[in-house]
C-alpha cells in the first residue's frame, strides 16, 4: 500500500476503515484528510463539488440518523497503489430517523438500505466518487412512495424552476480518474449479461443465473428465483425501450475465501417511452446512474445487487411533465 497510511493492511481495509472512522466514530473532520479539496461526488440526485460540501452533507445526514451503521458487505476493486485504485464498495446501512431534515420531522422509524460507492484513491486520499443509494427504499420505509416523494422534493425546493435537478451526463465534470476497470473474465461476463438484458434478450437470465439465485434491487426489493429476477429487469427495461445503455466501468475479481465477483457502473440515457416500472410512457428525457454487483457460484450467477434511485427518476419525469 505504497503512499497509504501503514495502519491499513490492504485497499479493502482502507475503504472499510475510513468509512467506519468517518461515520460510526463520527470523525467527520477526517474527511479533510481522506478526501481531496476538489473532490467530485456524483449521485443520481446531484453533483457535489468540493470537500466542504461533502462534509456539510455528512453532518446533515448524521443529524437525521445519528445511530447510522455502515456495514461493509464487499469491496470489489482494481488498480494499484502506485497508479491509483478504484473500489466499488457495497454497504448495508441501518439507521433510525431521529432528527429533522430532508425527510421531514423525525419519525423514529428504523431503516435498512444499501449503498454502493465507486471511489478512486491514491496517496491515502479519495479524489473521485460515484455514489448510488437505495433512496426509494429509504422513503418507502418512512411511509412514502418514490413517485410521491419526488413531487414532495420539487415542492419543498421551490418548484420546477428552483428545485435541485437530478444528475445527468451534461452536468458532469471530468475528474482525475479516467480508468475503465480491468479485464478479468468475471467482469466481462457480467457486463455481457447486463448488456444482453438491456437489449431485451431475456433468455440470458435463464442461461446464466442460478435458478435459486437472489436479486437485491431498489425500493428494498428481494427477487428470488429466475422468474422474479426476470420480472424485475423486464419491468425496468420496458420503461425505456429506446434508451441507450452504457457501461462506464467494470471490475472482476477472484479473492481467497470469496466467490468470483464483478462490479459494473452503468447508465441509461434516453426517453421514457414504454410502459413498465415507471407507469405509462411520458416522453420524458431521463438519465439513470446505476451500479451492479454480482457473485458467481457453481450453477451460475447466484447473488446480484443492483442499485439506482427511483426518486431521482420520478423527479425527472415530474419536471418534464410540469408537475409541481
Amino acid at each position: 500500500m505504497q503512499g497509504f497510511n501503514p495502519k491499513f493492511k490492504d485497499f479493502p481495509d482502507y475503504i472499510l476503515g475510513i468509512t467506519h472512522e468517518i461515520w460510526e466514530e463520527k470523525q467527520v473532520e477526517a474527511l479533510y484528510h481522506y478526501y481531496s479539496d476538489d473532490i467530485l461526488v456524483r449521485s443520481p440526485s446531484s453533483l457535489v463539488i468540493g470537500n466542504k460540501a461533502v462534509i456539510d452533507a455528512t453532518h446533515a445526514t448524521l443529524s437525521e440518523f445519528p445511530d447510522r451503521q455502515l456495514l461493509g458487505e464487499d469491496v470489489i476493486w482494481s488498480g494499484s497503489p502506485e497508479q491509483g485504485m478504484l473500489s466499488s464498495h457495497r454497504i448495508f446501512s441501518t439507521a433510525t430517523h431521529l432528527g429533522a431534515g430532508s425527510f421531514g420531522k423525525p419519525t423514529g422509524r428504523k431503516l435498512r438500505y444499501r449503498v454502493i460507492a465507486d471511489c478512486h484513491a491514491i496517496a491515502n486520499q479519495i479524489n473521485d466518487e460515484w455514489l448510488v443509494r437505495d433512496f426509494g427504499g429509504i422513503v418507502h420505509q418512512l411511509g412514502y412512495d418514490s413517485e410521491e416523494f419526488a413531487l414532495h422534493q420539487i415542492r419543498n425546493e421551490g418548484g420546477i424552476a428552483g428545485c435541485n435537478k437530478p444528475f445527468n451526463a451534461d452536468m458532469d465534470i471530468k475528474g482525475p480518474y479516467l480508468g475503465t476497470g480491468n479485464d478479468n473474465e468475471w467482469g466481462t461476463l457480467f457486463a455481457e449479461i447486463l448488456t444482453s438484458i438491456m437489449d431485451g434478450k431475456n433468455d440470458i437470465i435463464h442461461r446464466h443465473y442460478d435458478r435459486a439465485g437472489k436479486g437485491f434491487y431498489p425500493e428494498d426489493t428481494l427477487a428470488v428465483s429466475l422468474s422474479e429476477i426476470e420480472a424485475f429487469w423486464i419491468s425496468f427495461r420496458n420503461s425505456f425501450p429506446s434508451a441507450r445503455f452504457t457501461i462506464h466501468h467494470k471490475i472482476g475479481r477472484q479473492d481467497a475465501f470469496l466467490p468470483p465477483r464483478a462490479a459494473i457502473r452503468w447508465s441509461i440515457s434516453g426517453t421514457h417511452d414504454g410502459t413498465g416500472r415507471f407507469g405509462n410512457p411520458t416522453g420524458s428525457d431521463v438519465y439513470i446512474m446505476g451500479i451492479s454487483h454480482a457473485e458467481f457460484g457453481p450453477w451460475g450467477l447466484r447473488r446480484e445487487y443492483t442499485l439506482f434511485d427511483d426518486v431521482a427518476i420520478w423527479k425527472q419525469i415530474h419536471i418534464h411533465m410540469g408537475r409541481e
